[in-house]
């Protein structure tokens, strides 16, 4: 039976090889992959993603090839991204606690919760998030998306997150514990070393945000704590991590083999690699 894989764009710009390298893995093996983005509103490139000219500061050099960049700008003007579903029509929003009627709120909420994500997990065998400069903006600190981590790793389904994407698996946490799905875990992400001093953009806004605001490497680490470990692996050329359920990639060139090592987890029952 084909696998079926559900694909979380930010609304703010994805890096277009970060999707390029994964849906090639799974249209190979002919899953079926269905979008989703936080409002339903379709999901763009970066442009930088789409420039093979472009050089990316930190690394001093491109970071698209010529036939990537022609890949994923037929992607991106391709009709394959319309219509994605909507996160915020899928899954309830948690209630203020200064909600009127917050427990009788909290009660509906938790029932609507539970339904919905269970509809979606049986619906799908992994949930990948793209990654780019978009999800610190939409992604990183979506309560929705946060709890369909949560069910999709409750259920021992496999998670895949790239680059900044990572950032959600760190938030997305039990609000009794607080303690992150990634305590224990051995992940990869953006390294302090891959970080922009400057020029950090997005898609549909005017608006320049200079460095990152927050370096992912020191988030990872923090959550992933003692028994875990974050592996930025810099000075190698690709850095996929997988310690089940989670598949995480570094950045941009190591998005081919995360969408490789996702069908091997689904396919042959990959549990480690990568350190």
């Amino acid at each position: 039976m084909s696998q079926r894989i559900l694909v979380v764009l930010s609304e703010y710009g994805y890096w277009g090889e970060e999707l390029v390298g994964p849906l090639e893995a799974f249209d190979a093996r002919g899953y079926r992959v269905t979008f989703a983005t936080p409002t339903g509103k379709r999901a763009r490139a970066l442009p930088p993603s789409l420039d093979p000219d472009y050089i990316d500061p930190p690394l001093g050099r491109s970071v698209t090839s010529h036939d990537m960049a022609r890949k994923a700008r037929a992607l991106d003007e391709s009709l394959r991204l319309d219509n994605p579903l909507s996160l915020a029509d899928l899954i309830p929003e948690r209630p203020y606690y200064s909600a009127l009627n917050h427990l009788r709120e909290l009660e509906d909420y938790n029932r609507r919760l539970q339904s919905a994500t269970s509809d979606l997990v049986a619906g799908f065998d992994a949930l990948v998030i793209v990654g780019g400069s978009g999800p610190i903006v939409d992604l990183a600190n979506n309560e929705r998306l946060h709890e369909v981590v949560l069910a999709f790793a409750a259920a021992d389904k496999p998670i895949l997150a790239e680059c900044y994407g990572v950032a959600v698996l760190a938030f997305a946490r039990d609000l009794e514990t607080r303690e992150s799905l990634l305590r224990g875990k051995h992940v990869t992400g953006h390294p302090k070393e891959y970080d922009y001093k400057d020029g950090t953009g997005f898609i549909g806004v005017d608006f320049n945000m200079g460095p990152p605001p927050y370096p992912l490497e020191y988030i990872l680490r923090d959550a992933t704590g003692p028994e875990g470990g974050f592996h930025g692996n810099v000075g190698k050329e690709t850095s996929v991590i997988v310690d089940h359920p989670f598949v995480t990639g570094r950045s941009t060139p190591d998005s081919v083999l995360s969408g490789e090592l996702l069908v091997q987890t689904l396919e042959n029952g990959l549990r480690r690699y990568g350190w």
